[in-house]
């Protein structure tokens, strides 16, 4: 694991949640959001994005 949690400016699609993410566990991108994605088609998926959108800080400039 390395750094801190924060949404980056740069390699996000919508809001950097899965980007963050990826990066702080040192997953693949691409499977962090096909998990939301799954997440998605099963109800909560959505929910958990915002809030993690909401939550989480973005980079410092």
């Amino acid at each position: 694991m390395s750094g801190a949690l924060v949404r980056p400016r740069r390699g996000k699609l919508i809001g950097g949640v899965c980007a963050a993410l990826a990066a702080r566990f040192g997953l693949p991108t691409f499977l962090v959001r096909l998990g939301f994605v799954v997440f998605g088609l099963v109800g909560i998926g959505e929910l958990v994005y915002i809030a993690l959108w909401i939550i989480i800080p973005k980079a410092p400039a």
